[in-house]
């Protein structure tokens, strides 16, 4: 296990700047929707006002100078926050990038921020963000003008495994830095907690709260930033599972390192309600994933118990896991969206990303498949097909202090 002391003389954040010489990246804004508490907000609103987003520093030094939105709802926020910033907002993605609809890329890197809005739903539960569709519209001007910068895609890259993975292989084509995902990996951890990288993980545990979709994403990446740092790498997924109310509960007394580990992550929490947790939870619901180097895992909504995001890891010749809190500000700023933000400007500053993006790729494939065993009873699904091979950075990236 990583120290405190060990982390901080060595973790990536907070972030080291450019040199001032160097003028600030020129950032397009392409958002789904950008309204109170939106990601486009807690995202773009610090560009705009600094990580606490009230006018005054630390801020950002990229400054965001064209945005695009794909919707206006009545509580719409753009607009005014782009003639306070004297901003233009353009009705295509092309002349966000370009400025104004020359042939030209004419920004540094592009936000790409496909959460929330009036999107539909499938059968399966699944938001149909058109992220693939407007990723495809910032890649055409990438085509169309003959130059790539680096995009970074919030959250997960699509509902679609499909277009998840082309989205990935396009920016190796067209060769951009892409950085996506949450504010998970990387939210404040107040013991500075990480896996030792190139740890022995036998088994894992996460924990979060909300609903499978949205918020199983996240859920899914605070497990996946753990664990991707054991020994070999990651090498992908080789089948997963839904299980919920009391079927979960079954299986979790019938496996000792499930309980074990459970409980190791809910000590993590600060929202954790007293009682016992089975009957809390009854109405819970838990992701089992099987690794393909035989890590086994289960990612635990833990609604009825604790409202936190935490990881629990059984290393071998441990007594006790490794585990973390990842933690989540309640209300406005949203610390964590800070964290994030100091990941993303690392990007555009350097032109490398702090992790990789395969895990984001990894993750969005998994929840898909979750959903898919979730529509199909909790039958177990095999998933040859995510096998996704990748190694994190030895140093990790996460907020080691609060803002």
């Amino acid at each position: 296990m990583t120290t405190r002391r060990e982390f901080l003389a060595t973790a990536a954040a907070p972030l080291v700047a450019a040199p001032q010489t160097a003028p600030p990246k020129r950032l397009a804004a392409v958002v789904t929707e950008y309204r109170h508490n939106s990601h486009a907000d807690v995202i773009v609103g610090k560009y705009l006002d600094g990580y606490r987003q009230n006018g005054q520093p630390p801020r950002p030094r990229s400054r965001i100078v064209s945005m695009y939105t794909d919707q206006v709802p009545k509580n719409d926020m753009s607009r005014a926050k782009a003639k306070e910033h004297n901003i233009p907002i353009y009705p295509t993605i092309w002349e966000t990038l370009t400025l104004g609809g020359a042939d030209r890329l004419a920004v540094d890197g592009v936000l790409f921020i496909g959460e929330h809005g009036n999107y539909p739903y499938n059968e399966k539960g699944q938001h149909l963000y058109p992220r693939y569709k407007l990723f495809l519209e910032i890649t055409d001007v990438f085509r169309g003008t003959g130059k790539s910068v680096p995009v970074y895609s919030d959250k997960h890259l699509s509902y679609s495994w499909y277009q998840a993975k082309r989205m990935v292989e396009i920016s190796r084509e067209l060769k951009f830095p892409m950085m996506a995902g949450s504010s998970i990996p990387v939210a404040y951890r107040p013991e500075g907690v990480d896996l030792e990288w190139g740890a022995k993980a036998k088994h894992a545990v996460s924990i979060f709260y909300a609903d499978p979709d949205a918020y199983g994403f996240h859920l899914l990446e605070g497990l996946q930033c753990m664990v991707e740092r054991r020994q070999g790498g990651e090498t992908g997924v080789a089948a997963v599972q839904y299980i919920e109310k009391q079927a979960m509960w079954d299986w979790v007394a019938q496996t000792p390192w499930a309980e074990k580990l459970l409980n190791a992550a809910l000590a993590k929490g600060v929202t954790r309600k007293p009682g016992d947790i089975r009957q809390l939870g009854k109405e819970d619901y838990a992701f089992r994933v099987w690794y393909r180097d035989g890590l086994e895992a289960a990612a635990f909504m833990t609604n009825g118990i604790a409202q936190d995001a935490a990881t629990a890891v059984e290393v071998e010749g441990r007594a006790e896991p490794v585990a973390t809190l990842m933690w989540l500000e309640e209300g406005p700023p949203f610390q964590h969206f800070a964290c994030l933000v100091m990941a993303i400007e690392k990007m555009f500053e350097t032109g490398r990303p702090p992790y990789p993006v395969e895990r984001t790729l990894l993750t969005s494939g998994v929840l898909e498949a979750v959903l898919n065993s979730k529509f199909e009873g909790g039958k177990r699904l095999e998933t040859p097909y995510l096998s996704v091979r990748y190694t994190a950075p030895r140093k990790g990236f996460f907020c080691t202090e609060k803002l």
